[in-house]
């Protein structure tokens, strides 16, 4: 039976997800275990083609394996390599291996040549391929004499490098003297052959150190030609200097620099043919001359070029196919192609193929009986032949084997038996090269073993496949069941994949498929089976992902990166920028979860990675940092199209830093006016890199530009270079032109002058010209330096005139001005206005009425009228006296106006003038008037005095502003009762020459309220308002002088100190019961002794009651805060605590508790006095102690 184990398709049940991955341990071959008897193998081998390096010892390879372990022989050139005999050539121990001492004695040359190596055991012998052994050379170029190259600027020009010939070829390049490489283009560059090709010269190629060198990669050694001297003249060069000399012939090349259609350099020709092996690189060239340059372009005559292996180089002049194949093969069409025609040139691509395996032989394990083959198939072109050898010796001529018949590529086995054994060549060969492959015959017996360790075990992600080795050996070939479990039947393919390599496969492992699993190997002659188990771990997974994130250059940025895992798994998590380590920068901070990255900079952006890590699984999320910033300052500014009055600015961005610039800013300095000074010039969209400048005359300009997007502005750009622009007139004349006399009898004229930048050439000055508006004077001109300021003198008086300031420089005059009106200078008015009037509305308003003045009067600039007014006596006391004069203004030409604030009963005086820009003229005669009389203002002080049982004594001031004649005063006044309710009203009018009056005929211990205010014709003035309290009876106060005296006794003083003392003991008592825990009611006793200061005080048990801020005139509310003496407190005095007391001025007690009166604000004035001769209440007393 044959062990030969092909790899086969498994198919699935529908719906099933097929198996991708197959841990490649599906195995062509069946490998048999080294413990037991088997033919050799090659397991190394030096390369066919051998390059050696001739300065090192020659080490060619040759290992095998097989049981008994093989022995090693070589041939050299065909025939037999006797290495004993040669005392510089050694065999590795228990190795193939050769080593050649050419270091001490000998050289590679001697050694050149095709080696062999056979690997021989009793079982058969593996042969190696034909190792060609040669060594490296580097040979140096041949010494030749290089002639200048002189030809005239647009010429072809080919340089030769013609590099010697090495093993292996050299890679050319050409270089300056100092190992700089030439830059090449279009124009110039290097051909597959190392030759250098200028399409067209021009002058900047003329150097004398063109060098072509050639580097042997092998040796590490770069050989140098002899520089090549190359001068580019012109036409008119070369009459001038040696045309007269040379002939035409002398030079290089015979074509003129005049422009010209291609011609091709190389290839020669219309057509060529090219063949290129499969597998290599097809390289096609075509290198033009011409003038314009031409352009070079490719195309596949009966095809097209194949997409994802096609490249262009060098300029596409050389095209290139990789991995070029027979279908490759066509023809191929280079075109040079310039302003003046194109060319076209066809290669012919043969693709020959030396040999490749289709189908290689491998080896057989057969047991004894059994039938088997070894198929030997290859493809070339031209196609392969096949040849067959035993133990490295041609079939043909080897032993005889009665299993064995050959068909063509195929050696056939049946009933093999021991002697079978053998190896087996198969060499494939054409002329392009040759395939050789080792296969044995091994025929053994052999019961079932499994290779796999027992009990390995597996851990696999869940929703994973899972894939459970089971490697075996038998002879003949085993069968291989799987089983799940103790006691678990076999396992089938409706949910399993069973691999001929004995691997049971899961195609989706999920947790209950946790468990122990039994691979058993079977043939005829035995059985093995092992134990495996499989465990599911939960998958990793990155549940918080990093974050799109931009940001400016130098801030800081972090993205987070939470994994959740398997616990029984180590996790590790790992951050990449770009798929590399992050930057070795302590900027990068990694914690927990996440990364920060402080001071970002441009480097900082790109693409950053957490890849989280098990031992089973890796998980990976990414996110791209965007750094941005202003853009970098434009550079490389150039101006061009420079002409007298604009210029075309163009110049590079800078690099945009991540945010696309929105506009360019244009500024300019003036070198020559005003140094250092940058100025806005103009913007342009940030698309475009040019833009068209108007430029002023005379300027010295320098140019710098600036970057703006969506952050900033960048710094401005290095200026560009100097332009000057030609001087011309001035294109404007100055501003802000004016003509005012500063005196009677001048003008002076003024204007804003231009700047240095506005004059437009040197010597700048100015032309004024005047004359007068209303007369037929012609005009007065005169021409003053750079000023701002000229005065015309002796001009009359106030008088228009038209005047005119025009730019001039040393190249002409600026456009003709416009003129504008001034006026000489203003002199005071002449005239005060007439038949002033007087209308009084009322005491404190009166209108005034004026005739205008003539205007010639005024001799300036109506600015308007004055009045003057003053009051000058008094109507009550006739006394005159100077009074302070005031001043009321009238815009324009106004001829009336209104007096406001004016004093009632009063005399005023008043004049009108005229205002001009000069100053006031005359004052109109002074006239007089006088005011109504008014309502007086109120008492100035309201004082009583002297209260006794029945009666009360006023004392008052007159008012301070009477406002005419006092007529009588007002007194109105009501008691107040115990309920602090207003009684009925009482009208008394005393005469006007009084200032104390007493009131008779009142109730006893009563409190009054009083109502004062003066009256004039005009009517009653303001009121001043007080209240006062008449005296007790004597028994009442007998009552007040034993409560006094009771409270004054030492018993009593003592009886309260008691009282306190126990109410101390209380709260002792108190505290402690509630620090050991006990519950007190304080706020019931609170509420139940509440401090006296804080309760309402009632009528008749001398407690508070509710505070009122109820007004004077109105009734008291009943319970308000009053003492026990029921007065209250004055009118107006809505913050104090007037007439709390007895009277008496306010004082405290000792104890602090308030028993007098709070002296408050009155109405308008301070009250005064207020004394009353009634006596300190016990009551109160009383309460202020408790």
């Amino acid at each position: 039976m044959q062990l030969k184990i092909m790899p086969k398709k498994k198919h699935l049940p529908a719906g099933r997800v097929p198996l991708i991955l197959f841990l490649c341990q599906v195995i062509s071959a069946l490998e048999v275990p080294l413990d037991l008897v088997q033919p050799p193998t090659i397991t190394q081998q030096s390369p066919k083609d051998y390059i050696i390096d001739p300065r090192e010892n020659i080490v060619i390879q040759c290992e095998a394996k097989g049981k008994p372990p093989p022995s090693f022989s070589w041939t050299q050139n065909g025939t037999h390599f006797d290495i004993d005999k040669d005392p510089l050539v050694t065999m590795k121990p228990d190795s193939g291996t050769l080593i050649i001492n050419i270091m001490s004695e000998g050289k590679a040359e001697t050694y050149e040549g095709v080696y062999q190596c056979t690997a021989r055991n009793e079982r058969g012998a593996a042969i190696s391929n034909n190792i060609v052994v040669r060594p490296s050379r580097s040979p140096l170029w041949t010494k030749e004499k290089l002639e200048p190259m002189t030809l005239q600027n647009g010429q072809p020009l080919v340089l030769p490098c013609r590099p010697p010939v090495g093993l292996p070829p050299p890679i050319i390049f050409w270089m300056d003297n100092s190992f700089q490489r030439l830059p090449q283009s279009e124009r110039v560059s290097q051909g597959l052959n190392g030759d250098l090709y200028f399409s067209n010269v021009l002058p900047e190629d003329t150097r004398e150190d063109y060098i072509c060198y050639a580097r042997f990669n092998h040796t590490q050694t770069i050989q140098q030609k002899q520089p090549i001297s190359v001068k580019v003249i012109s036409v008119d060069e070369l009459n001038d200097t040696i045309a007269a000399n040379l002939s035409d012939t002398e030079f290089y090349g015979a074509k003129s620099n005049r422009e010209r259609p291609p011609t091709f350099l190389t290839p020669e020709g219309n057509a060529s043919n090219k063949e290129e092996l499969r597998g290599n690189v097809l390289s096609l060239e075509c290198i033009a001359e011409g003038l314009p340059t031409p352009v070079i372009y490719w195309i596949k005559e009966d095809g097209t070029l194949p997409i994802n292996r096609t490249f262009y180089r060098n300029f596409q002049k050389t095209l290139q196919i990789i991995q070029v194949s027979e279908a490759d093969s066509g023809n191929y069409q280079c075109i040079a192609k310039n302003a003046l025609g194109a060319i076209h040139h066809t290669i012919s691509v043969t693709v020959k193929a030396a040999p490749y395996w289709i189908m290689a032989p491998q080896n057989l394990v057969l047991s004894p009986g059994e039938d088997g083959a070894l198929i030997c198939r290859a493809n070339g072109n031209p196609k392969p032949t096949i040849s067959w050898l035993s133990n490295g010796v041609p079939i043909e001529i080897a032993s005889d084997d009665p299993s064995r018949k050959i068909d063509g590529d195929t050696i056939i086995f049946s009933n093999v038996q021991e002697r079978s054994s053998a190896v087996y060549q198969c060499n494939a060969s054409n002329e392009y090269g040759y395939l050789l492959a080792n296969a044995f015959v091994n025929v053994l017996a052999e019961p079932p073993r499994i290779l796999t360790s027992a009990n390995t075990h597996y851990q696999v992600i869940a929703n994973r496949p899972a894939l459970l080795d089971c490697a075996f050996f038998g002879s003949p070939l085993p069968t291989i069941e799987w089983f799940k479990g103790a006691k678990g039947s076999a396992l089938h393919e409706d949910t399993y994949v069973l691999h001929e390599n004995g691997t049971l496969g899961i195609p989706v492992a999920q947790k209950e498929s946790t468990g122990t699993y039994t691979c058993v190997a079977k043939n005829k002659l035995g059985i093995a089976k092992n134990e495996v188990n499989l465990e599911i771990k939960d998958p990793t997974r990155i549940i918080k992902q990093p974050e799109y994130a931009v940001v400016q250059r130098g801030s800081t940025v972090s993205f987070e990166c939470k994994v959740k895992h398997d616990h029984t798994l180590t996790l590790t998590v790992t951050w990449l920028k770009d798929d590399h380590e992050l930057p070795s920068d302590g900027r990068f901070t990694v914690d927990e979860d996440q990364l920060v990255v402080a001071d970002v900079g441009d480097n900082d952006g790109g693409t950053y990675t957490c890849v989280a890590n098990t031992t089973l699984d890796t998980v990976s999320a990414s996110a791209v940092l965007g750094v941005v910033d202003v853009p970098d300052p434009p550079f490389d500014l150039e101006l061009t199209d420079q002409l007298d009055k604009s210029v075309q600015l163009s110049w590079t961005p800078g690099d945009d830093n991540n945010s696309p610039i929105t506009k360019f800013i244009i500024e300019y300095e003036d070198a020559m006016h005003e140094a250092g000074l940058w100025h806005y010039q103009a913007d342009v969209p940030g698309t475009q890199t040019r833009a068209q400048l108007k430029l002023s005359p005379y300027v010295n300009y320098s140019f710098r530009v600036m970057a703006e997007n969506s952050l900033g502005r960048s710094s401005p750009s290095q200026p560009s270079e100097q332009y000057f622009t030609k001087a011309a007139e001035p294109d404007k004349n100055p501003m802000t032109v004016e003509g005012l006399g500063s005196e009677p009898d001048n003008l002076v004229i003024t204007w804003k002058p231009l700047n240095g930048f506005e004059s437009n050439g040197p010597g700048l000055q100015y032309k004024v010209s005047w004359r007068q508006k209303d007369g037929d004077d012609e005009w007065t001109s005169v021409v003053v330096a750079n000023v701002s300021k000229y005065i015309v003198s002796g001009t009359p008086t106030f008088v228009p005139y038209l005047i005119k300031v025009q730019a001039l420089n040393d190249m002409g005059f600026a456009p003709e001005p416009s003129a504008v009106m001034g006026h000489s200078g203003e002199d005071l008015p002449m005239v005060a206005p007439r038949n002033v009037q007087v209308n009084v509305l009322n005491g404190t308003l009166a209108e005034v009425h004026w005739d205008p003045v003539p205007l010639q009067s005024v001799r300036g600039h109506l600015q308007g009228y004055r009045i003057y007014y003053w009051k000058a006596q008094s109507s009550s006391k006739r006394n005159r006296r100077h009074m302070e004069k005031k001043i009321l203004i009238f815009q324009g030409s106004k001829t009336h106006g209104m007096l406001p604030g004016l004093e009632p009963f009063s005399h005023y005086l008043l004049n009108v003038r005229v205002v001009n820009g000069k100053g006031e003229g005359p004052a109109s005669p002074d006239k007089d008037f006088n005011t109504p009389e008014g309502v007086p203002s109120a008492p100035s002080a309201l004082k009583i005095v002297n209260p006794t049982l029945d009666s009360l004594t006023l004392e008052w001031d007159p008012p301070r502003h009477p406002n005419g004649i006092l007529t009588e005063y007002t007194l109105k006044y009501q008691p107040i009762n115990s309920t602090h309710e207003l009684g009925p009203l009482i009208d008394l009018k005393i005469p006007a020459n009084k200032t104390r009056w007493t009131l008779k005929n009142l109730n006893f211990s009563t409190r009054y309220k009083f109502y004062f205010y003066a009256q004039t014709s005009a009517g009653s003035g303001s009121q001043i308002t007080e209240e006062a309290v008449t005296t007790v009876d004597e028994g009442k106060m007998a009552m007040a002088s034993r409560q006094v005296d009771i409270a004054t006794q030492g018993w009593f003083i003592g009886l309260m100190c008691a009282v306190a003392l126990l109410i101390l003991i209380l709260l002792i008592v108190c505290f402690i019961r509630r620090n050991k825990g006990g519950k007190y009611p304080v706020k019931e006793k609170e509420d139940a002794h509440a401090d006296p200061e804080i309760q309402p005080m009632k009528e008749d048990d001398g407690t508070f009651g509710e505070y009122s801020d109820a007004e004077d005139h109105k009734p008291l509310k009943k319970g308000s805060r009053t003492p026990s003496d029921r007065t209250v407190k004055k009118e107006d005095s809505d913050d104090s605590l007037v007439d709390y007391g007895e009277g008496v001025n306010g004082q405290f007690n000792e104890d602090g508790s308030f028993i007098g009166q709070y002296s408050g604000k009155k109405e308008k004035e301070p009250a005064e006095g207020n004394e009353s001769s009634e006596a300190p209440s016990p009551v109160n007393a009383m309460n202020s102690f408790v």
